[in-house]
């Protein structure tokens, strides 16, 4: 068991021309556009002074390089864990939520649904998913007991880490912001993950949109 708690600054890469689009990017590698790098590099400032025992981030560009920016910051070497990688929607990557309703109307009416055990073809499941980088983080954790570490990643792993700190299912309806660039911190302990802050954005001159909204929302 973990004596001594982690804490975990959890950050959420800066914006992309899909999340613009509100276009569905999954696993697809696409990077940070001319807002994006600013946010990466408000970012940056806002961590700088911090100190940190480890700097990780996802593989895929969008995050890697938010978390350059931080790491040429902090003087910190970023290491590169591909299990913070985004959920993979399979044949949903790289449409918007009303092309996904045309195309799959059943899939979507699923999706909609938040089924824990239903994933896009070609995807991953919301419980896959959720177990691969909650797994993740709490190995990151254990490794640094005691330590604060930072983690760059995307909108959806931070969701499962909230409902896994907030013990909510995974069906639940998404309340809580996810904002591109927006910084959080957790614990994790004997107790598990625990919430500590939330979606904080003080940082940026302009709120950005999420890449991984619920599709038609719950009224």
């Amino acid at each position: 068991m973990q004596a001594h708690p982690t804490e975990i600054l959890a950050i959420r890469h800066g914006e992309t021309d899909w999340n613009r689009d509100g276009r569905y990017q999954g696993q697809l590698d696409i990077g940070l556009n001319a807002t994006g790098r600013a946010q990466a590099q408000q970012a940056a400032a806002a961590l700088a002074g911090r100190e940190l025992a480890a700097l990780y981030t996802s593989d895929l560009a969008r995050a890697a390089d938010t978390a350059a920016a931080i790491g040429a910051a902090l003087g910190l070497p970023v290491r590169r864990e591909p299990a913070l990688r985004e959920q993979h929607f399979g044949c949903f990557q790289g449409h918007t939520a009303d092309e996904i309703a045309q195309r799959w109307p059943e899939a979507a009416a699923r999706w909609q649904r938040r089924e824990p055990d239903f994933g896009p073809e070609g995807g991953e499941t919301r419980r896959a998913f959720a177990q691969r980088c909650v797994a993740a983080v709490e190995a990151l954790a254990r490794a640094h007991a005691g330590q604060r570490i930072a983690i760059v990643c995307h909108g959806g792993v931070l969701d499962c880490l909230y409902r896994a700190a907030a013990g909510l299912p995974l069906d639940a309806p998404r309340r809580w912001g996810l904002e591109n660039a927006a910084l959080s911190r957790l614990s994790h302990g004997p107790a598990g993950l625990q919430l500590l802050e939330w979606g904080g954005t003080a940082h940026l001159g302009e709120r950005s949109r999420d890449d991984q909204p619920d599709l038609f929302p719950a009224p």
